[in-house]
C-alpha cells in the first residue's frame, strides 16, 4: 500500500486537555478513507492535524514520505491539499458562485451544478444567505473543483437531505485524489467506497481495516 499522508504518534492538546494519545494512522493514496468516532473521540482533530490547522505537541506528520509537521496550512494547501471543515467552511459574503470560481480551474464551475443541480439557481446568492445543507453543497463542490490531490472533508453531508448525502458520498467515491472523510457514523455509501476505516474513541485509534471488518 503507498501512503500518501500519515500521523506518526501524533498527540494534540486544546489547553490542558489531551485530544489525540499519540495516534498512529496510515491514509493510503489515491483511495477513499473513513476516520470514524463520536463528538469528542478524536477524529475531527486527527483530520485538522493532517490539514494543519491544528498543531501537534509531539509526533509528526508525513506527506508522501516528507516530514511536513512544521508547515501550515496554507503552506499545505499551495502543495495540493484541500480542506472542508465542519464549520465555517464557504466564505457568507460570497456569492455562490463566488465562492466557486476561487478554486475552479479556469474558472469552470459548470462541474458544481452537475453533482449539486439545486446551486444552480443559487448562483448569485451570497453565501451566507443559504441553509445549512445548501452551503454544505458549495463548501463539498469546492472541495469537488479542486485541483488538489489531498482532499479532507468532515460530516460533508451534515444538514443536507438524505438523498444529498447520498448523492455527496457517491461523489467522493468518484473523486481522483486521496480522500479522507470525518463522520460519526460509516453511511452504505462510503461502506461500498472506502478502502479503509479507522475508528477513534477518547483520542486513541481502537479500529483501522476494511469496511467489512468492522462488522
Amino acid at each position: 500500500m503507498s501512503v500518501e499522508i500519515a500521523l506518526e504518534g501524533a498527540r494534540v492538546h486544546y489547553g490542558p486537555l489531551e485530544a489525540l494519545h499519540g495516534i498512529d494512522l496510515a491514509v493510503p493514496q489515491r483511495r477513499l478513507t473513513v476516520l470514524l468516532g463520536r463528538n469528542g473521540s478524536g477524529r475531527t482533530t486527527a483530520l485538522r492535524a493532517l490539514a494543519g490547522t491544528v498543531p501537534l505537541t509531539a509526533g509528526r506528520v508525513r506527506w508522501q514520505g516528507a516530514d511536513v509537521t512544521r508547515l501550515p496550512a496554507y503552506a499545505r494547501a499551495r502543495r495540493g491539499l484541500a480542506f472542508t471543515p465542519d464549520l465555517r467552511a464557504v466564505f457568507t459574503s460570497l456569492t455562490v458562485a463566488e465562492n466557486l470560481e476561487l478554486v475552479a480551474p479556469g474558472g469552470d464551475i459548470s462541474p458544481a451544478f452537475e453533482a449539486y443541480p439545486p446551486l444552480r439557481a443559487l448562483r448569485g446568492r451570497r453565501a451566507g444567505t443559504l441553509s445549512g445543507g445548501e452551503q454544505r453543497m458549495v463548501a463539498v463542490s469546492r472541495a469537488l473543483l479542486s485541483p488538489a490531490r489531498l482532499v479532507l472533508l468532515d460530516e460533508p453531508g451534515q444538514g443536507m437531505s438524505a438523498a444529498m448525502a447520498a448523492r455527496t458520498h457517491e461523489l467522493l467515491g468518484e473523486l481522483d485524489a486521496t480522500v479522507v472523510v470525518a463522520e460519526q457514523s460509516l453511511p452504505r455509501g462510503l461502506r461500498a467506497a472506502a478502502g479503509v476505516v479507522y475508528e477513534l474513541r477518547r483520542g486513541e485509534v481502537v479500529f483501522g481495516g476494511e469496511p467489512g471488518e468492522l462488522d
